[in-house]
């Protein structure tokens, strides 16, 4: 096939997952063995969600979801996981503009959520702990508070979509 657009399948579609990919996984269980014997009680869990859009061409974008996780127990580190989860993006030409940033930040995130959050529910039980369940994420609340952090900014400061 000839034909120079990056995904032929976003035709006729307002939006295609060209590609999905693990772009960087890392699990660190720093206190084994030792740790294990004290896990008579459910760690404290912190998780932190970020996602990052870069544009890769005409209408063809890169959406990462950047989950990391970390479990203490006792005020020791249990573990760390920590992932980036990747999709390439095409938008049909159908879908206008201004609604780029609320399908790239919303939406897209949405679906890829998941397979992240199998990925890290798997390394976390491969790591010897019970695996990490994440409760679902309100993409669209997360999108509407950046929103509202960049506007109290400033002009200037862009966007991840600019």
């Amino acid at each position: 096939m000839t034909d120079q657009n990056p995904a032929p399948a976003a035709q006729g579609a307002p939006v295609a997952i060209n590609a999905q990919y693990i772009r960087d996984l890392s699990f660190e269980n720093p206190n084994a063995p030792q740790i294990m014997a004290e896990m008579r009680e459910p760690p404290q869990i912190e998780v932190k969600v970020d996602v990052k859009v870069r544009s890769l061409a005409e209408a063809v974008f890169e959406v990462v979801l950047s989950i990391a996780a970390s479990a203490t127990i006792n005020d020791k580190n249990a573990f760390v996981v920590e992932l980036e989860y990747g999709a390439v993006v095409t938008l049909g030409a159908e879908l206008p503009q201004e609604h780029y940033g609320a399908v790239l930040l919303i939406e897209i995130p949405r679906m890829l959520f998941p397979f992240a959050r199998q990925i890290i529910g798997d390394a976390t039980r491969e790591g010897g702990f019970p695996p990490l369940l994440l409760n679902p994420i309100d993409f669209a609340d997360l999108y509407r508070r950046q929103q509202e952090a960049q506007q109290q900014a400033g002009p200037g400061n862009g966007s991840a979509l600019a």
